[in-house]
């Protein structure tokens, strides 16, 4: 099958990641594919999605200005059988485009303006799938992310944490990804003041964004901001419990990351959250309540933060190509 994947960001982060593993997957599973990224996103930058394509995945590099147009024209002078989006600037692409199956992940939430016009939705939840319109009742698919997490390096844990400036005896909590307003940074920082721990217990926030540079003027004592990190298996590694205050997280492919590392999760009661949360084994938080939080908190801490044996076998990639095939095939009918 000729599949094209759309991705018209410049950034990495979950849903990047998704993206390039999928393409690369499918390529790897025999099918004709094609990746179309703006030329931004192969800028020598150590946050460009660029950095993370594996060398045999087929790259179409288009101009920055108007990539939406550019990725257009290279549609209908190809004609792949299946045209798949991610992201708002790729779903909008494809638009007005005929004789190729037209398909979007839903990596936030349906929205009308990007997705009505499309032929079929991949959604991440099977809350997100019940929130689609009746007209994509029969054109949709729920398929679980996945995670292709890596061991983490012999020693990283030991040396972070020496980074950090943190013994062994500190118990270190910690979250990762993009730092935006979505992902509550701010409440996590909020009610890490207000659980009254001491020195012993300390907090590292993984990753970079826009929402950083506040964070850091008014971060609480015992916080540790890493910025974008290119090793998030090693910091998965140096912490002792992973904590996630969302305000939104559609799936969360860094909880699966967390799983990976056998790392106990706390978090918010996001779609993600509750699709996932039966197996984290710690109650969900309400979304937006810092104090509710920092009681969580205490109690996380207080439950001993033993590490975990998740069962992965349902959130690997391999198990989901099929998925996507058989969904490609009903579209074309």
């Amino acid at each position: 099958m000729r599949i094209a994947h759309l991705l018209l960001t410049s950034r990495f982060a979950g849903s990047e990641r998704y993206a390039i593993e999928l393409a690369a997957g499918q390529a790897e599973a025999g099918h004709e594919v094609t990746l179309l990224l703006r030329r931004a996103a192969l800028a020598d930058r150590a946050d460009a999605p660029g950095r993370h394509l594996p060398p045999s995945l087929p790259v179409v590099a288009l101009p920055d200005w108007l990539p939406g147009w550019h990725a257009r024209r290279w549609l209908r002078r190809h004609r792949p059988e299946v045209a798949h989006a991610h992201l708002s600037a790729a779903c909008k692409a494809l638009r007005g485009l005929d004789g190729m199956v037209r398909v979007a992940t839903l990596h936030i939430a349906y929205k009308p303006g990007q997705h009505a016009h499309l032929d079929g939705l991949v959604a991440l939840t099977p809350a997100q799938r019940a929130t689609l319109p009746p007209a994509f009742a029969g054109r949709s698919v729920q398929i679980d992310n996945w995670t292709r997490a890596r061991p983490a390096p012999p020693g990283a844990r030991e040396q972070l944490r020496a980074r950090l400036g943190i013994g062994a005896d500190v118990r270190l909590l910690g979250t990762l990804g993009r730092v935006e307003d979505s992902k509550g940074h701010d409440l996590l920082l909020a009610a890490f003041a207000a659980a009254g721990f001491g020195k012993d217990v300390q907090l590292v926030v993984v990753g970079g964004g826009g929402a950083l540079a506040g964070l850091r003027r008014r971060a609480p004592p015992g916080v540790h901001f890493t910025g974008f990190s290119t090793e998030p298996e090693a910091w998965l590694a140096a912490m002792d419990g992973f904590v996630s205050a969302a305000r939104s997280e559609p799936f969360g492919l860094v909880f699966l990351e967390a799983m990976a590392a056998g790392l106990p999760i706390l978090a918010t009661a996001t779609e993600g959250g509750r699709h996932l949360g039966p197996r984290f084994g710690t109650p969900l938080v309400p979304v937006g309540d810092a104090a509710a939080l920092a009681a969580a908190l205490r109690a996380f801490v207080a439950g001993g933060l033993a590490r975990r044996d998740y069962p992965m076998d349902g959130f690997r990639l391999d198990a989901q190509l099929p998925r996507f095939e058989a969904f490609y095939r009903r579209l074309q009918g």
